[in-house]
């Protein structure tokens, strides 16, 4: 009975731990989404309306999902009190839950918004291109992806499984 109740506890660890990294997949490209969507609304309104970047920040901070909507509130507190813009938005694009190469497109954003209309709508449509060819690949590779998750977690379960029989 003792062992049957530890395969159980072994077997659910292991579908556990595969919910877990599939929803912070799902978070990954949620966020990626929000920012490519975002970003996407930040060169319209730099171009045509020239909204001032606090009321910017805080407008797309409103729209976004959770990870997006912190990393665009903590940036516009940082506008609006005179912080060092580009080091809060570099601190914050690391802490979103992306890939690293994703965070470095966001993160060097930082720099281009410091130029004229011209240079930040660029450097916007950089990033959001970045973004949107990183969610196809992700998109792309996700069923391969997922079918390797499940099977290292149900096999490693299986095999601890059996060990403890």
């Amino acid at each position: 009975m003792l062992k049957l109740l530890g395969s159980l506890c072994v077997a659910s660890g292991g579908a556990l731990a595969w919910y877990i990294q599939r929803v912070e997949r799902r978070r990954e490209r949620d966020t990626l989404a929000d920012l490519q969507r975002a970003f996407r609304r930040m060169g319209e309104e730099v171009r045509m309306t020239r909204t001032p970047l606090p009321v910017l920040l805080k407008a797309l901070a409103g729209d976004c999902g959770e990870p997006a909507a912190a990393f665009f509130e903590a940036v516009s507190r940082a506008a609006s009190g005179g912080e060092d813009l580009p080091g809060v938005w570099r601190e914050q694009a690391e802490a979103l839950p992306l890939r690293e190469r994703d965070k470095s497109a966001v993160s060097a954003l930082a720099q281009g918004l410091q130029g004229d209309e011209e240079n930040a709508c660029k450097a916007i449509s950089h990033v959001t291109y970045e973004l949107a060819k990183s969610a196809e690949k992700a998109e792309r590779t996700r069923p391969e992806e997922e079918k390797r998750a499940a099977a290292l977690w149900f096999s490693a379960s299986a095999l601890l499984v059996i060990l403890l029989i």
